[in-house]
């Protein structure tokens, strides 16, 4: 086993080039920074926070995601394909087949309580993120983990190059929480404490004074449930809130005109994802999916709907993403959409369930109903709360659905090899030779390999229309002139630990 140290960390094991380790030895350990005082900010997204629990079932729903950032210290963060920041760990290393890793905290980093931050902690905050059954913990199948007060190491039965990306998304949390500890005011290990939490309602949060990092500049922190745009961009001008995100293309136009309001952009990894549940039966033919497709125009969809942040799609991944592979984009041929249907011997009697959540997808998806119906297809719109949409995506209740799905630590094995396995059932969709693909994919320790297979699993993905893959996102913020310091982040994760504002 070998280690390298650097400041600006590169872990070329993510993308296949092992036995390098990645560390950061430049943060100050002890929480310096500067003491917080710069007053208090209210802000919003367009997810409700219905849990605080960083590893449990709701982990990945947006509200929990973004709240889960500002409260807990993960292991290590992404910063580019490959590359991470260290976070809670010192140091790391990875052996040469990509099935050991071993990651040493910093020295003397502590809970907002001023306990000590352990690898057992570590260790059993991925514990209980595996036995959650959540979508996240699908990332660790068939692995093991081990620990002391300084260290933790995680062990594969296959490698697993991709591991340390898949850890970015693993918050620590003290070994004694349990489901009941996120319901007032939790043990955290992030920049920020919970003063206050409503599920659903107000998260008011203030700074951690126990953090080793540099502490937060504002007094108090505050994420709003308000999950109308209008109500939202209604918030920021008149300084109800400071900062808004999930915004859409037309409230830029409107915010354009006030001068007391910013309007920044960042790329990530999102592409709006339209899956089509082929174990339903009138979706099971691959034929009579992709004549879906072909049927709805969505480039006149992006053109009116998202100028501003949207771009057509050609992969079911993005460009940010390592194992991105540009496919032959599918044209809109209405025409020949509903040949294909006959074709296929489509009965043009079914009505599709047309599954969402998010009040921004509300006409687009009534464009797609429309679009649909030129053609003689019967879909009904079914907008769902969030908690009742999650639930239903994982049942299998849907024939379409419309989602936002970005790939955490920018490699692809945390969407394909997630999502589209036989053994996820996500998708309804099951192909052993996809599966093996994938396998090859995350397992083989030559990045030029693990390039080749996702490249021929998005292929498979994309000729057999699993989905329709209309869109790349442009995640759009909006804040208030009065704060600073605040960035765009391309995943619609914001953090706030380096935001002040001017009273």
């Amino acid at each position: 086993m070998r280690s390298q140290r650097n400041s600006a960390i590169v872990a070329t094991a993510l993308l296949g080039l092992l036995g390098a380790t990645a560390c950061g030895a430049d943060t100050d350990s002890t929480g310096g920074g500067g003491d917080a005082g710069g007053g208090e900010i209210a802000v919003a997204g367009q997810f409700p926070t219905e849990s605080i629990d960083p590893n449990g079932p709701l982990a990945i729903d947006g509200g929990t995601r973004v709240a889960s950032i500002q409260l807990y210290s993960p292991l290590l963060q992404t910063i580019g394909p490959g590359e991470f920041d260290p976070i809670a760990a010192e140091t790391w290393e990875i052996n040469d087949t990509a099935t050991e890793f071993t990651f040493t905290l910093r020295d003397g980093i502590t809970f907002s309580d001023g306990s000590p931050i352990t690898g057992n902690d570590v260790a059993a905050s991925f514990e209980r993120t595996v036995a959650s059954d959540s979508p996240f913990s699908a990332n660790f199948v068939n692995v093991a983990v081990a620990a002391t007060d300084t260290t933790v190491t995680f062990t594969t039965v296959d490698p697993d190059p991709a591991l340390p990306a898949k850890l970015t998304g693993l918050m620590i949390t003290p070994a004694s929480a349990t489901e009941d500890s996120y319901l007032d005011t939790p043990v955290t290990s992030g920049p920020f404490r919970v003063e206050s939490f409503t599920p659903g309602g107000d998260l008011v949060m203030v700074p951690n004074e126990n953090y080793w990092g540099d502490h937060p500049q504002i007094d108090q922190l505050t994420i709003r449930s308000i999950p109308e745009v209008a109500a939202r961009v209604t918030a920021l001008e008149t300084g109800e809130l400071d900062v808004i995100w999930g915004i859409s293309d037309d409230q830029v136009k409107q915010l354009g005109g006030n001068t007391e309001v910013e309007v920044v952009s960042a790329v990530g990894s999102a592409v709006i994802t339209m899956w089509m549940n082929a174990s339903t039966p009138a979706l099971e033919k691959a034929e009579v999916r992709r004549a879906l497709w072909q049927a709805v125009d969505f480039e006149k969809k992006i053109d009116a709907l998202y100028p501003e942040s949207g771009e057509p799609a050609d992969s079911v991944i993005a460009p940010t993403v390592f194992g991105y592979a540009p496919q032959e984009p599918v044209v809109y041929d209405p025409d020949a959409a509903r040949q294909a249907l006959i074709d296929a011997g489509f009965d043009f009697d079914t009505t599709l369930r047309f599954h969402f959540s998010q009040a921004q997808f509300r006409q687009w998806v009534d464009s797609v109903v429309s679009d649909l119906a030129a053609i003689g297809v019967n879909a009904e719109a079914l907008e769902k709360e969030q908690a009742v949409y999650t639930e239903d995506l994982l049942a299998l209740n849907w024939d379409i659905n419309i989602q936002q799905v970005g790939t955490l630590g920018l490699d692809a094995s945390y969407n394909l090899g997630r999502l589209y396995t036989c053994a996820a059932e996500r998708t309804g969709y099951c192909n052993p030779e996809l599966d093996e693909m994938l396998r090859r994919a995350g397992t083989s320790v030559d990045p030029a390999e693990r390039e080749a297979a996702y490249a021929e699993a998005t292929e498979l993905i994309w000729n057999e229309a699993v989905g329709m893959y209309p869109m790349f996102v442009k995640n759009l913020f909006a804040t208030r002139t009065s704060v600073s310091g605040f960035e765009p982040d391309g995943e619609g994760l914001p953090r706030f630990d380096t935001v002040s504002v001017d009273e």
